[in-house]
C-alpha cells in the first residue's frame, strides 16, 4: 500500500525518539507536497541516556560497524581520562570519561560511530552530530584545536586503537602532561 506512511513510534526498526518522529514527518511532508526527495537518516541520530553519568552516541556501535563494513575495515580509537575540567572541582578515584570513535578505514577513516560516557555527554554529542552529518574523518578531528579544559577536547587527542592492544592511560588530563 504505497499511500500509507508511518512516522514516529509506530514505524518499525527506527529510534523511538520524539525529534526523530518530527524530522521524519517533516521530510515526508516535503516529499509529498514540496517535490523534495530527501530521506530520513536513521543511522546518525544523536542520542543520550541521562543517568548520573551521561552516555551519548551517534551512528554505529562497534559490533554493528564490524557487521556492516567488515572487521578489517574498522578501527576503534578510545580513551579514558579525567578531563581537567573535572579535576578542578573534585577528586575521583575513577575515570569520569570514556570516549570512543569508530572509523571506516576503507573510507578515509570517516567517523561512523561516536560514543561518550561523561558528565555533559548530551551537550557533547549534539555538537558532534553535525560533524558526522558532514562526513567528518578522524583526520578532521585530529586537525581541530580542542577547547581546553573540556571533555569534548578528548576527541581531538585520540591516538590509541583497540587493535593496537596498548593499555589506556591511567592518568588525568592527557594534554596537561605536556603543559
Amino acid at each position: 500500500m504505497s499511500h500509507i506512511y508511518a512516522v514516529g513510534d509506530c514505524a518499525e526498526g527506527i529510534p523511538e525518539l520524539t525529534p526523530v518522529a518530527v524530522q521524519a514527518g517533516k521530510l515526508l511532508a516535503e516529499r509529498l507536497f514540496a517535490g523534495k526527495n530527501k530521506l530520513m537518516d536513521y543511522i546518525n541520530v544523536a542520542t543520550t541516556v541521562f543517568t548520573p553519568i551521561e552516555y551519548g552516541a551517534i551512528g554505529y556501535s562497534e559490533e554493528a560497524a564490524i557487521a556492516k563494513f567488515g572487521d578489517e575495515n574498522i578501527e576503534v580509537y578510545h580513551m579514558q581520562a579525567t578531563p581537567y575540567e573535572q579535576t578542578l572541582i573534585e577528586v575521583r578515584e575513577e575515570f569520569p570519561a570514556y570516549v570512543k570513535l569508530i572509523v571506516n578505514k576503507a573510507d578515509d577513516e570517516r567517523v561512523i560511530g561516536f560514543h561518550v560516557t561523561a558528565p555533559g555527554a548530551g551537550e557533547i554529542t549534539q555538537g558532534f552530530a553535525v560533524a558526522m552529518k558532514l562526513r567528518a574523518t578522524k583526520q578532521d578531528l585530529d586537525d581541530t584545536v580542542g577547547i581546553h579544559p573540556t571533555t569534548a577536547e578528548l576527541f581531538t587527542q585520540l591516538n590509541i586503537t583497540k587493535r593496537s592492544g596498548k593499555p589506556l592511560p591511567k592518568g588525568g588530563c592527557p594534554s596537561c602532561a605536556s603543559t
